[in-house]
């Protein structure tokens, strides 16, 4: 709380930022039906397998539900002039993909967390605070290989390669804590999770930073803000599936004088690898995800604009001193100059030819007229 207000003071003192007014039309009803939908699906999930069956009526009325929910947004989605989530951004590859490695990162995020913190105590009987500490490495290798990549992928503009590896780190670290049990050896656990860990941190940011990358500026808010959801959404759900796992298979919980038994404790913990192998094959969906994702260098400029093709183009030209979109004039000296300085003899010619029709048109008498050949190229 204290390092939040901090923050919060800070930004208030430093942040200053344009403030554009223009009236908007909120979109209600698609709001409304992507949360009802959403919260049913997550109902669902945390409620089936305790509280009823999968298959029953009520998960049927939960799913059914979701899905009219889902499919009444689709078309309010489509028809809505400010929509919450744009449709068109679903048809951009990168983005499509980026967000469906997202969900499965989420999961592993989420999921080594919370039942990690569970592990620590339950089954190994260790408190809060010292379960706390054991899941450190996962927290400095997910710090340390987000704040690297960031400052690499800054210098040298290419990202594809950190989210490749961070995928295969993420799958190889989540494979081998499914190997754990009860009595696995704390050193190597601190390993694996310091090798989710950067997986993690490979892979979530940067992941976003592939979204931001391939939509225009238009979109930018909404393109992160739905990645950033989908990968909440699937930590929420992978979580509520995987605890529903576990209970399935700690189905005895007893208490003996205050304590759990040995024999539950053993359960529990023999239990926990089953989850993180399940979480391992999710994980195998951002491996193939980012190796299907199409590399597109950081953009230098503001903004994109989408051709007729489909891809993405840069709306400013890098030897142009203005941007015709954002209305920016660029005054240095390198960049009005580049369309002054002619490069080529051949242009160094035209020109002097073009000075000498000016001189011959401006010594005739008024009235008359010259033919000329058409102008070339080099002028135009």
């Amino acid at each position: 709380m204290p390092l939040a207000l901090v923050a919060l003071a800070v930004l208030h003192k430093t942040l200053h930022l344009p403030v554009t007014k223009q009236r908007v039309k909120i979109d209600y009803l698609g709001a409304t039906l992507i949360t009802g939908g959403v919260s049913l699906m997550l109902m669902w999930v945390s409620f089936a397998g305790k509280d009823f069956a999968w298959l029953s009526r009520e998960s049927a009325l939960f799913v059914g539900g979701a899905l009219l929910a889902i499919v009444g947004a689709y078309f309010v989605e489509r028809r809505a002039s400010a929509p919450v989530i744009p449709l068109h951004l679903f048809k951009n590859r990168t983005v499509v993909l980026a967000m469906l490695g997202g969900i499965a990162v989420g999961t592993a995020m989420f999921g080594a967390s919370v039942f990690m913190g569970q592990y620590f105590q339950i089954a190994r009987g260790f408190s809060p605070t010292k379960a706390g500490l054991l899941t450190v490495p996962l927290v400095l290798g997910l710090s340390i290989s987000s704040t690297v990549s960031g400052q690499l992928i800054a210098k040298s503009g290419r990202w594809k390669s950190y989210l490749v590896w961070g995928a295969f780190s993420l799958v190889i670290g989540l494979a081998l804590l499914g190997t754990i049990d009860h009595a696995t050896n704390l050193v190597l656990m601190g390993a694996y999770l310091a090798l989710v860990g950067v997986g993690v941190g490979l892979t979530m940011q940067n992941l976003v930073l592939a979204v931001q990358n391939g939509v225009g500026m238009a979109d930018l808010g909404a393109a992160s803000s739905t990645a950033t959801f989908l990968r909440s959404l699937g930590g929420t759900a992978g979580v509520s599936v995987l605890g529903a796992v576990l209970a399935a298979h700690v189905s005895t919980k007893t208490l003996d004088r205050g304590s759990l038994s040995p024999v539950v404790r053993d359960s529990y913990g023999d239990a926990m690898g089953e989850l993180f192998l399940i979480a391992a094959g999710l994980a195998i969906f951002t491996v193939i995800a980012v190796l299907l994702i199409k590399e597109q260098p950081l953009r230098d400029s503001v903004d994109v604009t989408p051709t007729a093709s489909g891809a993405q183009t840069v709306a400013t030209e890098p030897d142009s001193p203005v941007d015709t979109e954002q209305r920016i004039v660029d005054n240095s000296t390198i960049a009005v100059d580049k369309l002054l300085v002619l490069s080529s003899d051949g242009d160094q010619e035209v020109a002097a030819r073009s000075a000498a029709l000016r001189s011959t048109q401006n010594s005739l008498p008024s009235g008359s007229c010259i033919v000329t050949q058409p102008v070339p190229s080099g002028l135009r």
